[in-house]
């Protein structure tokens, strides 16, 4: 009888075999994982995912949908270009695609998968292509069919107002706009100097929304020229997009001074085109955009050496007299100097926007902390006192024995902006701001919503968004809806049920009683396109929505399908230090048809199908296949035969745009 020592060293000498050793679950190469087929218990499932771009864009716009139009890949009904059906899907979340394909700081290209292949698709320049087309084309936007009857005041006629008036109209919602302005645009048109946003292309894109049926009142101040009340009463909802139109000033000692102005009055002054020209030395605080603008505008402007004490720019600039000299005279390039508490490479203002300031003459200094404003004895600022930054801690500390006056004629302070509340100042949360809940409500306020810069200032495509989702929220309060739950990926999303109701290929409805419903379920209906047809055409391939809670990663993507294909760069006449002075001419220029075109193509249409037949010819049981023509959309371009997948994954494998994952079969 074997002792238990025995059975041990049996043990231990019988099962010195190994059939399988350390490493063999890995595939040797690629050529033998895409070759060589495996067997699970999963079978493809087709998953549409929010592209990072598009997760990327705070307007929310389903930049992967119309690269794909214009690529070619999305087609459009015959009687209508792909320009237009471009321009249709772009401005389903954002009405300006001219304007914001030109200011954009483009956080959707800083997203994009494409960066790990070789550089990002531009996005903003197949977006300014589609803008600018449309407007040569004159294209319109079209209200709801049938009103609603329900009237919303919509203060402030800013991009913000102006988002959220498109959608309440395409809703069927009256909309009535208050701006104490002469003219709609808020801060892109006072703000953004014209030589970035040409008037012409800004000024068709805001009558093109007012064109939709929008009453506009201008020059008429809510609260000093109408009660707040009064607003109250006339209209079933009221909108705060007010903006941020008041700018801080520099908070040290000495910044009273009459020559020390705000960065947003200084913008305002010259875009009204009262502003003609600045002072021999300028020094502009800030880091952002706004910064860039004044100090690049100051460097257009010039100065006059002989001029009239009543035409300094401050006057101006505060609207107590005009420049009626400096439209004649003589100019000389000003001394302008954009400084920083921010390390230059730290600065919130997009790099090519600081690029292109240094190249126009700009002097740009970083981790300087402005300290004090020197007066000479008329009272007027003469210098700026600051101290070097040390961040080696990671955090801004004072060098000691680093202060210095830095000579100055002008002080602009663009360090940021505030709310005017002249009239409605029980709205003000004592920061110059409006609070606001995730639905763009204000807090204890029914029927009172908000939008814009005054929630907290940001970008233009920012705003545009929370105009989107502000009017989608008036839109359930007036209708008496719950406001259900915001997605996670709160974007304009892709709809396949609603691209099969456009082509005509509207899924029959399931009835889950009588005779057919029981052939389906002997068949074992598993939700594929062919056997949906076979059982009355109810069911789509097994496609799966995560769009609302997942963006497609790099890491899903096949990317050696990609080979290398450099961007199509616009060209941009950006004058140097020599040129600038008077360039008032805009500084990018469009690509053409062509070049858009080829641009698109280097699109990786991440989470969606591009049709690149990949999965069809690696499959080595024939189980892909084409959609037919007949049965065939975007989203729909191939589907499985499960009782030929033998779960090989190979088709996941070669997917480029991770459109294919393995989802649990039943083999």
């Amino acid at each position: 009888m074997a002792t238990p020592a025995d059975k041990t060293k049996e043990v231990k000498t019988a099962l010195t075999f190994r059939k399988f050793k350390d490493g063999d679950q890995e595939w040797p190469s690629l050529q033998s994982r895409i070759f060589t087929a495996d067997a699970t218990d999963k079978c493809p499932t087709y998953v549409h995912k929010t592209p990072p771009c598009q997760a990327s864009c705070p307007s929310g716009e389903d930049i992967r949908g119309w690269l794909n139009i214009v690529r070619g890949i999305e087609k459009p009904s015959k009687d209508m270009k792909w320009q237009e059906y471009a321009f249709n899907r772009l401005t389903e979340a954002n009405p300006f695609p001219s304007m914001m394909g030109r200011v954009c700081p483009a956080p959707c290209q800083t997203g994009c998968n494409r960066n790990v292949v070789e550089d990002y698709v531009g996005i903003n320049s197949v977006e300014q292509f589609i803008g600018d087309n449309a407007l040569a084309n004159k294209f319109a936007f079209k209200p709801a069919e049938h009103a609603t009857g329900k009237k919303v005041a919509i203060i402030g006629g800013g991009p913000a107002g102006l988002a959220a008036a498109y959608q309440l109209r395409r809703k069927g919602h009256a909309v009535t706009m208050f701006d104490d302005h002469d003219e709609l645009g808020g801060m892109a048109k006072y703000g953004v100097p014209g030589y970035r946003l040409p008037r012409e292309s800004l000024n068709g894109e805001i009558n093109r929304i007012v064109n939709m049926g929008v009453e506009v009142k201008l020059k008429t101040r809510v609260g000093v020229d109408i009660p707040m009340k009064d607003i109250e009463k006339q209209f079933d909802a009221v909108l705060f997009a007010i903006g941020c139109k008041s700018g801080r000033a520099l908070p040290v000692p000495g910044a009273d001074a009459p020559n020390c102005i705000t960065g947003v009055a200084f913008l305002e002054a010259f875009n009204q085109g009262r502003l003609k020209s600045v002072a021999g030395r300028v020094i502009v605080i800030g880091g952002g955009d706004t910064s860039i603008d004044v100090a690049s505008v100051a460097r257009r402007l010039g100065y006059i050496k002989e001029l009239a004490e009543s035409e300094r720019p401050e006057y101006v600039v505060m609207g107590q007299t005009a420049h009626d000299v400096a439209v004649t005279a003589k100019k000389d390039g000003a001394e302008v100097l954009l400084m920083s508490r921010q390390p230059v490479e730290k600065m919130n203002a997009a790099k090519h926007e600081i690029d292109d300031a240094q190249r126009e003459g700009v002097n740009i200094r970083g981790s300087l902390q402005p300290v004090q404003v020197i007066l000479d004895d008329k009272g007027r600022a003469k210098a700026l006192r600051v101290i070097e930054l040390d961040y080696s801690s990671g955090k801004p500390v004072e060098k000691p024995g680093t202060e210095q006056n830095l000579e100055a004629d002008l002080i602009v302070s663009a360090i940021g902006q505030m709310g005017d509340f002249r009239g409605m100042e029980e709205f003000n949360n004592g920061k110059g701001l409006i609070n606001a809940d995730k639905f763009y409500q204000v807090p204890g306020k029914p029927g009172h919503f908000v939008c814009g810069d005054i929630i907290r200032p940001h970008l233009l495509t920012t705003v545009i968004g929370q105009g989107s989702i502000a009017a989608e929220s008036i839109d359930h309060f007036l209708s008496k809806q719950d406001m259900g739950k915001r997605p996670k990926v709160d974007v304009h999303h892709f709809s396949l049920l609603a691209k099969l109701q456009e082509v005509g290929l509207t899924p029959k409805e399931f009835k889950p009683e009588g005779p057919e419903s029981e052939r389906a379920i002997d068949r074992g209906l598993r939700g594929t396109s062919e056997q949906g047809k076979a059982v009355g055409g109810f069911a789509v391939h097994n496609f799966e929505d995560r769009s609302e809670a997942e963006v497609c990663q790099s890491d899903e993507l096949f990317l050696g399908h990609f080979q290398y294909s450099a961007r199509h760069l616009r060209t941009e006449m950006v004058p140097d230090a020599k040129e600038v002075l008077g360039h008032f001419k805009e500084r990018m220029l469009g690509l053409d048809e062509k070049q858009t075109v080829e641009e698109a193509k280097r699109c990786m249409s991440c989470g969606m199908c591009f049709e690149c037949d990949n999965c069809v010819i690696y499959c080595p049981q024939t189980a892909v296949k084409r959609t037919p023509k007949t049965e065939s959309t975007m989203g729909r371009y191939v589907y499985t035969d499960y009782d030929l997948c033998i779960g090989c994954h190979i088709c996941a494998d070669v997917c480029p745009t991770g459109y294919i994952k393995m989802g649990m079969g039943d083999h």
